[in-house]
């Protein structure tokens, strides 16, 4: 039977699990892996959803109203969190400790066929997914205006988003409160402490020079051609590291699998993020893929601003 219908529709990922392949063996990290994403899936009929598929490390479901897939989404967070610390209290190896999960819900029309869901708002939840660091939910537009009044300051903009495979980009909010960290860390240096709040950012590589303000946030940088910010490099994921705005700040997210490094200065360390966010401040450089201290390394040389000099650039 086939039937049209208003749906929410979530997307989760696990990320991590192939450290647990590395230091479990196939056998036994396969068994982690495939208890993890069961414990995952009770949220789904527990808050009155569907589930569709299961996708290795990950899964797929749809829900009637968008109450509902973030409450899931919610209760998927808090099971990992669960099964991390009784892991880690039972002495579980690094890369049980290590697992995230990324959620993202999309709502539109959908097709639903033989136990299948079809449509727009699928491709765009599986596609926003990408753009989601460790431990985070994004929602699209039409998910956030299906909330409750109460429910809805608890998101903040991202701003308009490009998505692989979708000529119409879209707007996307973020769930507020990163868990396992504060909603804006500080670098590794410590707590940065600024006389002059920075308005922009100017990101450099070859022969591109943007500038980017706090209100044409966020920038994703990429190979891919839907990046704000194109950086062509076999090392560099499609989407590879998020530029946000929030409280006066810039912060960097890797969203790759191969890491993104900060430096700020000439011989100072450099931070490696993996899945994870660090404030920028001053100017230095990003490596995508590989460290500012690899001459070969595709690296961003970004500045923050406090007057915005160039017109920013986004369509």
């Amino acid at each position: 039977m086939t039937r049209i219908a208003e749906r929410t529709v979530l997307f989760a990922d696990l990320r991590g699990s192939t450290a647990l392949y590395e230091t479990l063996g196939n056998a036994e990290a396969t068994s982690v892996v495939t208890h993890t994403v069961t414990a995952l899936a009770r949220a789904v009929p527990a808050c009155g959803g569907a589930l569709i598929k299961t996708l290795g490390d990950g899964l797929m479901a749809v829900f009637a109203s968008p109450t509902d897939g973030l409450q899931s989404a919610q209760q998927m967070h808090e099971a990992l969190e669960g099964l991390v610390i009784r892991g880690s209290e039972r002495g579980a190896s690094p890369g049980l400790r290590g697992l995230r999960l990324q959620v993202a819900l999309a709502r539109g029309e959908v097709v639903e066929m033989s136990g299948d869901c079809f449509g727009d708002a699928v491709n765009v939840a599986a596609r926003l997914i990408d753009h989601a660091s460790d431990n985070e939910t994004l929602i699209t537009v039409e998910v956030l205006d299906g909330l409750s009044a109460e429910a809805q300051p608890r998101f903040r903009s991202l701003g308009w988003m490009h998505l692989r495979g979708r000529a119409e980009p879209v707007q996307v909010h973020v769930l507020g409160g990163r868990r396992r960290g504060v909603e804006l860390p500080p670098t590794q240096f410590g707590a940065v402490a600024s006389v002059v709040e920075p308005e922009a950012v100017r990101l450099q590589w070859q022969d591109l020079n943007e500038v980017f303000d706090g209100g044409h946030m966020p920038v994703v940088m990429g190979r891919s051609p839907q990046a704000h910010f194109r950086v062509d490099d076999g090392r560099v994921s499609r989407s590879h590291a998020r530029v946000d705005w929030h409280g006066g700040v810039f912060q960097l997210t890797d969203l790759s699998y191969n890491g993104t490094f900060v430096r700020f200065g000439a011989g100072e360390d450099v931070v490696a993020l993996k899945r994870s966010s660090c404030t920028l401040h001053g100017s230095g450089l990003i490596g995508l893929g590989g460290s500012p201290a690899d001459p070969t390394a595709p690296c961003v040389r970004f500045e923050l601003l406090s007057f915005v000099d160039t017109v920013p650039h986004r369509p």
